[in-house]
């Protein structure tokens, strides 16, 4: 006589949602990703309004503040929010980390993206910025010990190869002080994500980002006073326009969907999805900025992506 599996199969209700669950995961981490892709076209904009140090400074501090708004309210109990806020403050073990984040994701990234976007183009930086999927793997392994495939490193090194050539071909056969902010930008922004990755198992992920802006506030206000005092600030549409989206889009809304739907999705399905995010700066850089690229920065694009798809199925 036949007995009845012990494995029940799944309804299909919960089949259902499941479905959606996954749907929701990724468009919230598609939304990330889309948000992530507007940055250096938003940067180009607010150049046009503020000096470099000012807008890094003011956009910190912005989403510092609606970060730590943010932190008030979900850390509030229900039936404590009529008498105060209250905040669980992190762990003391998780500062060291939650510094690292805010030196690399908060203020380096930024800063040297933005004074690399003085006098480079948007779809240059982006192509060149393309390698930070790949530089975070580096970081990662040298941080928790993980040891990817041989395939993995060999196409790691093609798309740093591939990267290489474009930048010094664009350069006229030299590096220029811009590559130099991006490259080091590589590294500054491969080391947050790596510390915010290793934190997020222990706090939510956007409470890490919050929590790394809030940190940089005392350093973010009286940045901003200053520079605002000595950059001339000239307030047009494209550079309010832009300085709201690196402030509230990129530095704080972005990371918290992206965050979201890599819970719901998981880590190597949504990097799947930022694949994307080179060619979507493309685009955004001739749609809003009117650039003119050669075919060398999609085909350098397509390239990068190609090997760091590589590095995923590894």
């Amino acid at each position: 006589m036949r007995t009845q599996s012990s494995a029940t199969t799944a309804s299909p209700i919960a089949v259902t949602a499941a479905r959606e669950h996954r749907t929701l995961g990724t468009g919230l981490a598609a939304l990330g990703v889309a948000s992530f892709s507007l940055t250096f076209p938003a940067t180009a904009w607010g150049l046009e309004g503020f000096g470099p140090w000012s807008l890094v400074a003011v956009r910190s501090a912005l989403a510092a503040l609606v970060a730590g708004g943010c932190l008030l309210a979900v850390g509030a109990p229900p039936r404590e929010r009529g008498r105060g806020r209250r905040v669980r403050l992190p762990e003391r073990r998780h500062l060291p980390g939650l510094a690292v984040v805010a030196l690399g994701v908060v203020l380096g990234f930024p800063l040297l993206t933005t004074l690399a976007l003085q006098t480079s183009t948007t779809a240059h930086a982006a192509v060149v910025v393309g390698l930070l999927p790949l530089t975070t793997a580096v970081f990662s392994a040298l941080r928790t010990g993980n040891r990817p495939s041989r395939r993995f490193w060999l196409a790691a090194v093609a798309g740093a190869a591939a990267v290489l050539a474009f930048t010094i071909g664009q350069s006229g056969g030299a590096l220029t002080a811009a590559d130099g902010y991006l490259f080091a930008a590589l590294l500054v922004c491969a080391a947050g994500y790596t510390e915010g990755g290793r934190l997020a198992r222990v706090m939510p992920g956007w409470q890490v980002i919050g929590w790394a802006l809030v940190l940089c506030l005392p350093l973010s206000v009286p940045a901003a006073a200053v520079a605002l005092a000595y950059e001339p600030v000239h307030l047009t549409g494209h550079g309010i326009a832009g300085l709201l989206w690196v402030a509230l889009g990129s530095q704080f809304l972005g990371l918290v969907v992206w965050y979201r739907g890599m819970a719901a999705i998981g880590v190597p399905r949504a990097s799947q999805l930022q694949l994307a995010q080179p060619l979507l700066t493309l685009v955004w850089s001739a749609l809003l900025l009117g650039e003119h690229f050669t075919a060398a920065a999609p085909l350098t694009a397509v390239a990068v992506l190609v090997c760091i798809a590589v590095t995923q199925r590894s």
